[in-house]
């Protein structure tokens, strides 16, 4: 007798599940980005249910860990042919049970809401994802900035740790093997920036955007535009409305907004105002 969905094992998830997590991900019209998964799966922790028939995986997610403080969940994936049997619940009944007392944050679709709702999510944010070729104008803006050396790492990761609100040197020292691009901003021999530039199916993913103000974050993002001839994808805080216009009046279209959610505390740590974009929505 074939064991019921919502009780099949769970288990964790290696770097040789990654073609089935991107299939998984396929499976419900997701793009496969298997380059982003290499780094969830070795960065983070995974946790899949495999399909009792062996054709893979059935559900997937993967919880980054930022010490006791914080833990982002990212890439919850339900099979279509599995969906609303309860799956999706038990999975992250065992994360959450996994994380304890450690406080959770994700970015939930308009269809995930309800039931990250139902687990005790509440939405502190909306994260707005935007696309498109980058139509940037010679000349702006102002703030110079240039890409970033190995001799660059301890001061971003200071920068980094001072406005995510936590250490994430986990993340950050995996970004040079990550990103196609990283880009600095400088002021007076301080770092008052950083940016990266990611390679996702046809886009380039900037993130994350950490910026001591709006022009800066300007200045970045048209660096690492002019490195690249792939259009660009970015979520941007809803807060950030200035560099939210300006990138539509450069040619990225809104195409999403995710809520982001929390448990067990209220809003994020850190310094909003300066975190303009997270490395990616999967991990913070």
């Amino acid at each position: 007798m074939p064991i019921p969905l919502p009780e099949l094992p769970i288990r964790r998830l290696t770097l040789d599940d990654l073609v089935s997590c991107a299939d998984l991900a396929e499976d419900r019209g997701w793009p496969r980005e298997e380059h982003k998964w290499g780094l969830l799966l070795t960065a983070g922790t995974g946790y899949g249910i495999d399909d009792p028939s062996g054709k893979g995986l059935v559900a997937s997610c993967v919880v980054t860990s930022y010490g006791s403080r914080l833990a982002a969940i990212g890439m919850v994936v339900v099979a279509e042919r599995c969906a609303r049997q309860g799956i999706g619940l038990r999975l992250m009944r065992h994360v959450l049970a996994e994380a304890g007392d450690t406080p959770l944050t994700l970015h939930a679709t308009p269809s995930g809401r309800p039931l990250y709702e139902r687990l005790g999510f509440t939405v502190s944010g909306r994260a707005e994802m935007v696309l498109g070729p980058f139509r940037g104008e010679a000349g702006e803006p102002a703030v110079a900035t240039r890409p970033a050396t190995a001799e660059d790492l301890s001061a971003i990761i200071r920068l980094d740790t001072e406005i995510f609100g936590m250490d994430r040197t986990h993340m950050i020292t995996r970004l040079p093997a990550f990103a196609d691009q990283i880009r600095v901003a400088e002021e007076n021999g301080r770092l008052t920036g950083y940016a990266a530039a990611w390679p996702n199916t046809n886009t380039h993913v900037i993130g994350p955007l950490i910026a001591q103000n709006t022009g800066t974050a300007k200045a970045l993002v048209t660096s690492l535009a002019a490195g690249t001839d792939r259009p660009l994808r970015t979520d941007i805080d809803v807060r950030h409305t200035e560099l939210l216009d300006w990138l539509k009046e450069r040619g990225l279209e809104t195409i999403a907004f995710n809520s982001v959610m929390n448990h067990a505390q209220d809003d994020l740590p850190g310094d909003w105002t300066r975190r303009f974009a997270p490395l990616s929505v999967a991990i913070g």
